[in-house]
């Protein structure tokens, strides 16, 4: 804001000095006294907007941005904020178009890397390879550009030029612990006794946890690799510890929630969700905990003709949010209570709101699509309530092996639950309540799968699935490793090949380190789950 700005609008200098401040409600709250004065100020709508966007009240956020652009604040920061706010909210046509046009624009190269990372995000993969290969051609000094441009190698099959990048990362900057956990994070044992030395010395001298905690996740990954595990589990510890402390994860939101759709979700309630549906495509939602081997089955049913393979789409998580950010405005909103709520016309229009975001990743025209975001779990009730032909498959890995893995994975915010040996086994056990639940109440709507089981008799399991999704059956479906597709998790070099039991097992070597997982899990952690439905 100029001069001239803050000696005309006093209220609307001191909103952007709180707001600089981190005092968000009350720079709201000037800003609004500002607009009370004078209605539909661009600036001021802009302020409002932003600090909005900080609070995280995106649609909020979005609707007085576009106001202000509307009435003439044409400045890049309000367009950026706009284009910002829309990607938060997983609105990524409009995000990416808006990108793209501030590119153009702008020599900034800020504005590239966010368009790379919506494209990426929209399935658009070379289109965001192309974009991150001009980034480290025209800034080979930014070590986050090779990062990513590492991440879209990766995610096409390139494992050696995705290694490549990532060491291109590390050496313009040892402490930069992305690039060290994009090479622990390769399958194959890529890190060598130097390396080890280097990371060392990285952690030595790091200041930030961003660079800290993936450096501690890759170096546990190399003694791993190594069998020395009392030095892996030190090092994942301290890892998983510094993502806790700032992220400040509550298991007991998650179990308050199963809680409750214990108690108020019976079969009346399961009745009152069925309703006739006028969509073609049915889109089929593999769910599960992360690293349960979601990856493996997506890319399986993906070998089937008949199935669409679209991966981790966030489009039920962000429509979600959207209405609980409207329904929280009247006061306090649970889940399964704003299901029971939501009538019929607005749920038809939230499902094809999915159905429209979900076409952007769409490249053919098969009846059936595959949504595999894992944690969609918990919105097995809003799925069904907004999309009725859904089909919806669990695949579930044993407990010990399944926690484990996610504490030793360096996961973003995302899936903060793995950040603690407790928190990872309090949400298996919600996990496994909520779909015991649901299986007691509407035994059809959900297909269990036990992971061991696929891996000893795929064509088992994969002939019951396809049989609950009404699809004949097609031996396509055991050559999976033969589909030719981008994979972006961290599975994706193991879906490239056989199957094989690398995935089994590999907790035991910590069981000595393991009891505050066994004791959140209880019986859970002895149970055979191959026995699984």
């Amino acid at each position: 804001m100029n001069q001239t700005t803050i000696s005309a609008y006093p209220l609307l200098a001191q909103a952007e000095k709180l707001m600089q401040a981190g005092k968000l409600e009350e720079a709201a709250q000037r800003a609004m006294a500002h607009l009370r004065q004078k209605p539909d100020e661009p600036r001021g709508l802009s302020l409002l907007g932003t600090v909005a966007m900080q609070l995280g009240a995106l649609g909020q956020a979005e609707l007085f941005l576009r106001k202000a652009i509307a009435k003439g604040a044409r400045d890049l920061d309000t367009r950026r904020n706009l284009a910002s706010t829309l990607n938060q909210q997983e609105k990524l046509g409009e995000a990416s178009a808006m990108f793209t046009m501030l590119r153009q624009e702008s020599s900034d190269p800020v504005f590239g890397g966010m368009l790379g990372i919506i494209l990426d995000k929209m399935g658009k993969t070379e289109a965001a390879k192309d974009i991150r290969k001009q980034l480290v051609e025209s800034h080979p000094e930014r070590p986050h550009y090779w990062i990513a441009y590492g991440h879209s190698l990766r995610a096409e099959g390139q494992v050696e030029e995705a290694v490549a990048a990532y060491r291109k990362a590390a050496e313009i900057d040892f402490e930069c612990g992305e690039a060290w956990w994009g090479l622990a994070s390769i399958k194959s044992r890529v890190l060598t006794d130097e390396d080890i030395v280097e990371m060392q010395r990285a952690i030595d001298v790091a200041i930030d946890i961003r660079n800290s905690a993936p450096t501690h996740f890759a170096l546990a990954r190399a003694y791993h690799d190594r069998k020395l595990y009392d030095k892996a589990f030190h090092h994942y510890s301290i890892g998983n510890q510094q993502r806790a402390e700032s992220i400040g994860y509550q298991a007991q939101e998650l179990t308050d929630e199963v809680d409750e759709t214990i108690r108020t979700v019976d079969a009346a309630f399961i009745q009152r969700l069925e309703r006739e549906s006028v969509e073609q495509a049915t889109p089929v939602f593999i769910v599960s905990l992360p690293r349960s081997g979601s990856t493996l089955l997506e890319q399986m049913l993906g070998s089937h003709p008949s199935m669409e393979p679209v991966g981790e789409l966030p489009y039920i998580p962000a429509i979600l949010r959207s209405v609980m950010e409207m329904a929280t405005r009247r006061g306090k909103v649970t889940v399964p209570a704003l299901i029971a709520a939501i009538p019929d016309e607005q749920a038809n229009a939230m499902g094809r709101d999915y159905l429209r975001r979900a076409q952007l990743h769409r490249k053919t025209e098969r009846p059936y699509f595959i949504d595999k975001l894992p944690h969609n779990w918990s919105n097995t009730l809003f799925i069904k309530r907004i999309l009725p032909n859904a089909r919806i498959i669990d695949i579930r890995r044993p407990p010990m092996d399944c926690c484990f893995s996610n504490f030793s994975q360096s996961f973003s915010t995302a899936h903060a639950s793995s950040f603690a040996l407790e928190d990872i086994g309090q949400c298996y056990a919600d996990y496994v309540r909520y779909m015991d639940h649901l299986g007691r109440v509407a035994p059809a709507m959900v297909h269990h799968i036990a992971y061991e089981r696929l891996i000893e008799d795929a064509e088992t399991e994969l002939r019951a699935a396809l049989s609950y999704l009404g699809l004949e059956w097609d031996p396509a479906v055991l050559e999976f490793h033969k589909l030719d597709r981008v994979v972006r998790t961290p599975s994706s070099e193991q879906v490239r090949r056989p199957l094989n039991r690398d995935g089994m097992d590999t907790w035991k070597p910590y069981a000595q380190w393991l009891e505050p997982l066994r004791a959140k899990l209880g019986v859970l952690a002895e149970r055979e789950w191959s026995t699984l439905g």
